[in-house]
């Protein structure tokens, strides 16, 4: 046993600080990329880490830095910009895909949540304003399945 474990304490690893947090920024909107939120971000809280991923951003850093982040960036687009806390800041070894191989754990469920969030998006919109709400795009989607040549054909007649 180390002498850390014997003390009680834990060693810091690289990318862990204690009195930090992490919190994902999940951003599902057609006017807004990640790459836009990134760059915002770093103007907002230049000492906050953040990286950007397929999904939005993981922010890490002071409490205090990584609430006043949140709150400017979801002002951008505040009904389909979503926020949640990290269990694990970034480069954890019990959570890191570079340790575990392959996709991290929690991935598929950030997956499976971004296929969700547009329903949220859409009843948020809804609420502040029933003629914004883009309800088209909420409609869940039938299995997809190929269009026959007399389908197609019907289309474009109807055009």
């Amino acid at each position: 046993m180390s002498e850390a474990a014997a003390a009680g304490t834990v060693p810091v690893r690289a990318g862990v600080r204690p009195g930090t947090v992490a919190k994902y920024v999940f951003v599902d909107s057609p006017e807004l990329t990640a790459a836009d939120l990134a760059l915002r971000a770093y103007e907002i809280a230049p000492a906050v880490q953040i990286k950007e991923t397929c999904f939005g951003l993981v922010v890490t850093g002071s409490e205090a830095e990584v609430e006043r982040l949140v709150t400017e960036i979801r002002k951008l687009d505040p009904d389909r910009i979503f926020v949640k806390d990290r269990g694990f800041p970034p480069g954890d070894e019990r959570r890191c895909r570079a340790n575990l191989g392959g996709a991290r754990p929690g991935f598929y469920g950030h997956e499976n949540e971004m296929k969700l969030v547009r329903y949220v998006s859409s009843g948020l919109r809804a609420l502040r304003d029933p003629k914004k709400a883009d309800l088209l795009r909420a409609k869940p989607k039938k299995q997809d399945e190929p269009l026959s040549p007399e389908r197609l054909h019907e289309i474009i007649e109807e055009s």
